[in-house]
C-alpha cells in the first residue's frame, strides 16, 4: 500500500521490451536506502516488484497487462519517474490509500497558471470519471491529489509549486499521458451496494445507511 506522497524523482537508465514482458532499470537514491529484492516500489503510480538492486539503481519486470493499462510503455532512457516505497507500518499517512494498481490513463488537455498554483485538466474515460468526485482524492502518476472540478469528459486538479517541482508533473505538457488510480474506497462502496442485487437477502449497505454514518 502507498500514500501518494512521492519520495523522489528517479531517472530511467534503460528499458528492454520483450515479446510478453519488459523490464525497466531506474536510477534512484532515497528509495534504495532500505530496498530489498522483492520489495514494492511505485513507479509513476504503478506498483512494481524490485528484482535486482545495484549501488544506484533498481530493476523491475513489467508485464504486458501493466503496459496496456498504464503509461509505462512510453518510458524511455532518461525519462523522469515518480518513486514511492510501500508505506511502513509506523509511517505517517500523508496522502490517501493508494494501491499502485492503475485503473487507466488520461490525457492532459490544458495547463494553466493561477497565481502560485497550476491547474491541470485531464480528459479520461467514463469508466474512470464515474469514481471521480469534486474534493475527492485521485492518484495521478502516483501523486495523491484533490479533485478541484469534474465534468462529463474531464476533471481538474490544482497543484502547488512544491508538488510540481518535486514530481514529474512539472515536466508535463498538454497532450501527455498520465496514469490514474481512483480512490479505492469508492470502488468498494459500489461493490458492497451491489452485493445484494439478484439475491434473496438484500445488502444492508444503502444510500440511507451511508448518509446516517457520515458518508
Amino acid at each position: 500500500m502507498f500514500t501518494g506522497i512521492v519520495e523522489e524523482m528517479g531517472i530511467v537508465k534503460s528499458v528492454q521490451h520483450g515479446a510478453v514482458s519488459s523490464f525497466v532499470e531506474i536510477k534512484a537514491e532515497t528509495v534504495l536506502s532500505d530496498a530489498h529484492i522483492g520489495d514494492s516500489i511505485a513507479v509513476n503510480g504503478v506498483c512494481l516488484t524490485v528484482t535486482d538492486i545495484t549501488v544506484d539503481s533498481f530493476r523491475a519486470d513489467v508485464m504486458n497487462e501493466t503496459l496496456k493499462r498504464s503509461s509505462l510503455g512510453d518510458l524511455r532512457q532518461g525519462s523522469n519517474v515518480n518513486l514511492e516505497r510501500a508505506m511502513s507500518a509506523n509511517g505517517r499517512f500523508g496522502g490517501h490509500i493508494v494501491s499502485g494498481h492503475i485503473d487507466g490513463t488520461g490525457t492532459i488537455t490544458d495547463i494553466k497558471k493561477d497565481g502560485i498554483a497550476v491547474w491541470y485538466t485531464i480528459t479520461t474515460s467514463s469508466e474512470i470519471l464515474r469514481y471521480i468526485v469534486e474534493k475527492g482524492s485521485v492518484a495521478i502518476d502516483g501523486i495523491s491529489l484533490t479533485v478541484a472540478d469534474v465534468s462529463d469528459s474531464d476533471f481538474k486538479i490544482s497543484v502547488i509549486p512544491h508538488t510540481a517541482a518535486q514530481t514529474v508533473l512539472g515536466f508535463k505538457k498538454s497532450g501527455d499521458i498520465v496514469n490514474i488510480e481512483n480512490d479505492i474506497i469508492g470502488k468498494y462502496v459500489e461493490k458492497l451496494m451491489k452485493s445484494g442485487e439478484n439475491k434473496t437477502e438484500k445488502s444492508r449497505i444503502t444510500m440511507d445507511f451511508l448518509a446516517e454514518n457520515g458518508f
